[in-house]
């Protein structure tokens, strides 16, 4: 049977999203999120261990004895998160210290082990792959979107330590409301991650609602023209 690459990408991005539909991952998704930047990289941390972890399951998973599988996947994913955090903290200090605890906590986000346990153990290396990716990419973006926009809500800026991640070449990437904006400080405190991620999880709620009646219209005006032509 030929795998459905389309939809396991729109599931791992949107349908099946780990942060808006699982609501995996929160604790770090909450936690770093008030700039764009620190989401940004945590992210692809994220997605960097989802990618390692899912292909090398794959790989063994006919050989790991079901008793002990569990077991397994943990030491698999944290030796990932250990090479990214080392590789991190060699190469973006900056960003790493930031970011501080939230980075060996990966791998303690039950959307890597669950992606294991459900996909990746049961799949080949190369659908594994792209299910990672999609997983990956799809908690990314709820990162990025949710820091940018607190970012931009509570200090008026945007990408404003991109710098930490892209080198000081990338200071000029940094946007900005101008002098005058105050800011609401809200928004970059705790509290405003929750209304940020309640805000985004309604929002997708609607639109999935709403497709879903444009769908229903759309096959009752199809339905009735065939019966019409009949």
């Amino acid at each position: 049977m030929a795998t459905n690459y389309n939809k396991i990408i729109k599931d791992g991005i949107w349908d099946s999203n780990p942060a808006l539909v699982a609501l995996l991952g929160l604790c770090p998704l909450l936690a770093v999120t008030n700039t764009a930047i620190n989401g940004l990289g945590l992210g692809l941390a994220t997605l960097a261990v989802l990618i390692g972890s899912n292909v090398t399951i794959s790989l063994i998973r006919n050989i790991v004895r079901q008793e002990v599988r569990l077991p397994i996947f943990v030491l698999v994913i944290a030796s990932f998160v250990t090479a990214v955090e080392l590789s991190m903290n060699a190469y973006l200090y900056d960003l790493y210290k930031i970011l501080g605890i939230f980075i060996p906590l990966i791998v303690t986000n039950c959307a890597i082990i669950g992606r294991a346990e459900a996909f990746a153990s049961k799949n080949n290396p190369f659908d594994s792959l792209i299910d990672a990716l999609a997983m990956g990419i799809g908690f990314a973006l709820v990162l990025v979107v949710l820091g940018g926009a607190r970012e931009l809500i509570g200090s008026g800026t945007l990408f404003s330590q991109a710098h930490l991640m892209f080198g000081e070449g990338a200071r000029g990437l940094t946007m900005s409301l101008g002098p005058d904006y105050k800011g609401l400080l809200l928004a970059i405190l705790p509290p405003g991650a929750f209304i940020g991620l309640g805000i985004m999880l309604a929002a997708k709620n609607w639109f999935d609602q709403h497709s879903k009646k444009r769908e229903i219209v759309a096959i009752a005006k199809e339905k009735s023209l065939a019966e019409g032509i009949l």
